[in-house]
């Protein structure tokens, strides 16, 4: 025979379920200080969201730098967008492993970066454990234009208005725009 109490205790999970899908679908709209063009998953710093059975949402994100001055605002962002959608108790986690990487950007934020006139990255280099490799020469990396397409750019600073970008100048179309390095 099935009680009122296994019937809710059978659609606690669903409903559970349904919570946390909620709040993530939210944590996905929160856009990044630095790059609004991005939202926090597209960029991948958007690790998870996970809702508690007291309706505590616990959200983890890992920053793209150690020293990523736009965190704490990512924070607050995160925390007022699920607050409107009416969670009252969030935390939120930054991780620092696994190491945020470029390669974590999704495919439409790597449009939207072009699209906005910043070169996506390409792939990020693959380290072994150990000692980092220092390379003493120039960067023989090469950028696309996000104007025109070309391969034929120039870095001009290898640090631009955030540290994770680049500014380059193309030869073809001679426009400057910023480039996303790989991490």
């Amino acid at each position: 025979m099935v009680t009122g109490d296994m019937v809710t205790g059978a659609r606690a999970p669903a409903a559970a379920d349904a919570r946390a899908a909620e709040a993530r679908a939210v944590a996905e709209t929160v856009t990044d200080p630095e790059l609004p063009m991005l939202t926090l998953h597209e960029l991948g710093v958007l690790r998870d969201v996970r809702v508690d059975p007291a309706g505590r949402v616990e959200v983890t994100i890992t920053p793209t730098y150690t020293g990523c001055p736009a965190v704490q605002t990512m924070r607050d962002d995160l925390r007022a967008r699920l607050a409107e959608a009416g969670f009252a108790q969030v935390e939120i986690r930054t991780v620092l492993r696994p190491p945020w990487t470029t390669d974590w950007i999704s495919e439409s934020g790597r449009r939207k970066l072009a699209d906005a006139g910043i070169a996506p990255p390409g792939p990020a280099p693959r380290r072994t454990s150990g000692p980092i490799p220092l390379t003493l020469g120039p960067s023989r990396t090469v950028v696309r234009c996000p104007r025109c397409g070309s391969p034929d750019t120039d870095e001009l600073s290898r640090f631009g208005p955030t540290a994770c970008k680049s500014l380059r100048r193309c030869r073809a179309c001679r426009e400057p725009f910023e480039h996303f390095k790989e991490i």
